[in-house]
């Protein structure tokens, strides 16, 4: 017995040494700034094996026990290669070099291009430089504009930082500062988001296919996240420009243990135009009058390293937009004041804790506050021999959220990458509430509130997904069950997704997606413009939760020095959506807001195509998207369906970036796209009431007519010159080169000829014609 105990022993012993694994483990982070690299491969060199790094730059490798080269890589650095002999769990931090040069890209038929080897499509992600190379309105260099370029994605009216996709409304993108929810991206009444790229390390844009982890809502996910501040070096970069000047300083507390991160931006419209205006207007009738309009943000992230296992990260964002009038009048005894003011912003706060368990098992925990709010008002004194007279008005809306989350990464072998996580959300809802008070030295005061009442929710998921590799199948599957709880009434769902990869080469994937979301919250919006009087508001117990779900194919294809090129088909189903009835407002305060919308069900579908270059001296892209976009709802249209406001058949954009030298590089963009649905009246009667005549217009259908087709040119070049303190650059170019008058909104008018008879003309109103720009910036 003892004989044969032992000849099993001396075969198996082979194969157990063969079956031994270890774990290479790590961080990968950018080589100048420590700043860790989202979505890098590491992979073993000559061979598909690999994996990527997490959103904290963490990697995991499990690989029998033997000799290998394992690389590292990712779009514009060098690839770093280590040779290593893998005889125990070993921990390897990944330092890379920037690179955009192709010659200066190490092994580049060996690389695991992790657009085509993903599981995942409909993503795409921008590096801040790229960003930063894109012309924007008045120089503002601007994330939300650039993700507009993007297939799939649609920006509303012209100029304005809204994001439609794939059919979708603006309240159903998921926007995540650092997994944290902003509810309104707005600064300039849409114009400019409140996103300070150079405050920026990471932007990813998820428009179908999603992974479980993310929820909540039903079109796109924006993750974006922040730098996390240099452990070993001070380094800042600032800009001036024509409206705004912004500042970002990062740098160690405790070096290679302890750094931060500060940025700041503020307009100065209101320092330049406030006092001209002022000037202007005051008078010898002892008239004063005074307005403005500014935002600023602030940005902060303090991050401390306990060791490889433990690091502490705390960040902040505050941000604000005020636009205000202010007028006096004084004669002798005489006195009167009125005060306008609109504001609205945001508050982000976040404390996180990032825990690698042990080399396969990686942890991050947080607890969040977020705060989104809007306030307008007015008062107004009065002040003459019979005494003095005041009142006062102010509308609140807003919502306050506290969130608990923990999300876990586990990679047991480079066939398996298991995330699952839970989440739980404190909402405080204000739809809107209305102050007034009025007093007089009579004593008949006048203090009351009236308004929508405050509502508080809960909000929670779980979820669990697996990218799973068999082969040249690659599969994402998961699912995300989420729940809300609001007046008694308890809603939940199953929220099942799953995407699949096949290899048909090494440099070309087909791919599949499909996925069921829900959606909790709503945005009740009668603007054109993203305005902050949109309301953000929770189901209840007569509104149920929006829901989708969204079928994708595709495939995508490398080649050449750093080509790709993806095309794409969706087709998404909604229900449950809201909107304004015929004439309701927010402004009409009596009426409970439930009582003024109507719910209805939307589809969208599409093809969209991707041709992009990533490396060289000449990088950008072409894409091209044609897609239809449709509600219905009973009451509206005579119940038939009609075309979203934000229907567009086709879109075009073209971006551009060329590096000449160190010292010169120039951008350029260029977008068409068909006009979009508008509502017209296409009768006018007369009717009488009162001795008095008025026209009454009559609308067949909901947006049956076209605006005109929108397109334009975008441009600016770089001058950059090494100082002995870093580096200054000046940006010159031009918004809207060819002066295009594109359309805002149409109206109708009257024109006359020269015997006095009118007839009824449709105009156009435009926004923006050929406006120059420039703006310095310095970095040290």
């Amino acid at each position: 017995m003892r004989k044969i105990i032992l000849i099993s022993l001396l075969f198996l012993f082979p194969m157990m040494m063969f079956a031994q694994k270890y774990t290479i483990s790590g961080y990968i982070s950018d080589a100048e700034n420590n700043e860790n690299l989202i979505g890098a491969s590491v992979y073993v060199q000559g061979t598909t094996i690999g994996t990527i790094s997490n959103v904290y730059g963490f990697y995991s490798l499990t690989l029998p026990k033997g000799k290998y080269k394992i690389a590292a890589s990712f779009v514009g650095y060098k690839t770093e290669v280590n040779e290593i002999d893998l005889n125990a769990n070993l921990s390897l931090n990944i330092n890379l070099k920037p690179g955009n040069e192709l010659a200066e890209v190490d092994v580049v038929a060996d690389k695991i291009d992790a657009g085509v080897e993903s599981s995942q499509m409909s993503t795409t992600v921008l590096q801040t430089k790229t960003i930063k190379s894109i012309p924007a309105l008045l120089g503002e260099v601007d994330i939300i504009k650039a993700i507009q370029l993007l297939p799939g994605v649609q920006s509303g009216t012209e100029g304005s930082s809204g994001m439609y996709v794939r059919g979708g409304g603006p309240d159903q993108n998921l926007i995540l500062l650092d997994g944290i929810p902003v509810y309104n991206v707005n600064h300039l009444f849409g114009f400019f988001s409140v996103f300070n790229v150079d405050a920026i390390n990471n932007v990813q844009l998820i428009k179908g296919g999603f992974p479980a982890r993310y929820g909540g809502r039903l079109s796109s996910v924006l993750d974006i996240r922040m730098k996390e501040g240099n452990p070993e070096k001070i380094h800042g970069t600032g800009t001036i420009g024509l409206i705004a000047a912004k500042f970002a300083l990062e740098g160690p507390i405790i070096k290679d243990k302890m750094s931060f991160l500060v940025s700041g931006r503020r307009t100065y419209i209101d320092l330049i135009a406030s006092p001209i205006i002022r000037m202007y207007n005051r008078n010898s009738y002892g008239e004063d009058v005074s307005l403005g309009y500014y935002f600023y943000d602030l940005t902060t992230k303090l991050n401390y390293k306990f060791n490889d296992k433990h690091r502490l990260y705390l960040s902040a964002y505050m941000g604000n937009d005020k636009a205000y009038e202010k007028y006096k009048y004084t004669e002798g005894q005489y006195y009167s004041s009125d005060n306008f003011n609109l504001q609205w912003g945001n508050i982000i706060a976040v404390l996180r804790w990032n825990y690698m368990i042990n080399n396969k098992l990686f942890s991050n925990t947080s607890i969040n506050f977020t705060r989104y709010k809007f306030n307008t008002g007015y008062d107004s004194e009065y002040k003459d021999n019979q005494g003095t007279s005041s009142y006062k008005f102010d509308y609140f809306s807003g919502i306050d959220d506290w969130v608990a989350k923990t999300d876990f990464d586990y990679i047991p072998n480079p066939n398996h990458y298991i995330r699952f996580g839970a989440n739980y959300t404190y909402h405080t809802f204000n739809p809107g509430v209305n102050a007034y008070k009025e007093s007089t030295d009579n004593k008949n005061n006048v203090d009351t509130t009236f308004g929508n009442k405050k509502l508080f929710t809960n909000e929670s998921f779980v979820y669990i997904e697996d990218d799973m590799t068999f082969g040249k199948f690659k599969i994402n599957a998961g699912v995300h069950a989420s729940a809300f709880y609001v007046n008694k009434k308890f809603y939940y769902n199953i929220e099942p997704r799953l995407s699949m990869r096949y290899l048909l080469k090494p440099n070309w994937s087909v791919k599949a997606a499909y996925s069921q979301m829900a959606q909790y919250v709503h945005l009740l919006s009668n603007s054109n413009i993203g305005l902050p009087t949109d309301l953000w508001l929770p189901v209840t117990d007569s509104i149920g939760p929006q829901k989708s779900t969204q079928y994708a194919l595709g495939s995508m294809l490398t080649f050449g020095k750093g080509w790709e090129i993806s095309l794409e088909g969706f087709y998404k189903e909604m229900n449950n959506l809201i909107g304004y009835k015929e004439g309701a407002s927010f402004l009409l305060v009596n009426d409970d807001w439930e009582k003024k919308i109507e719910i209805g069900k939307g589809r969208s579908y599409g093809i969209e195509f991707l041709l992009r270059k990533t490396l060289g001296k000449t990088t950008g892209w072409i894409g091209y998207t044609l897609a239809w976009s449709e509600r219905q709802f009973d009451n509206i249209s005579f119940g038939e369906r009609f075309p979203y406001k934000y229907d567009r058949r086709h879109d075009i954009s073209i971006v551009f970036s060329h590096k000449f030298s160190d010292r010169v590089d120039i951008g350029a963009s260029w977008v068409f796209g068909s006009g979009y649905a508008v509502t017209l009246a296409t009768e006018k009667y007369q009717s009488a009431f009162n001795n008095s005549y008025y026209d009454i217009q009559y609308y067949p259908h909901r947006n049956s007519f076209r605006m005109p087709n929108y397109h334009k040119l975008d441009f600016n070049v770089n001058f950059h010159k090494e100082k002995k303190w870093g580096t200054r650059t000046w940006s010159v170019g031009i918004y809207n080169m060819y002066n295009r008058q594109n359309p805002f909104f149409l109206y109708y008018s009257y024109e006359y000829n020269n015997i006095g008879d009118s007839k009824t003309v449709l105009k156009q109103a435009s926004l923006f014609p050929m406006i120059p720009f420039v703006s310095y910036s310095f970095k040290f």
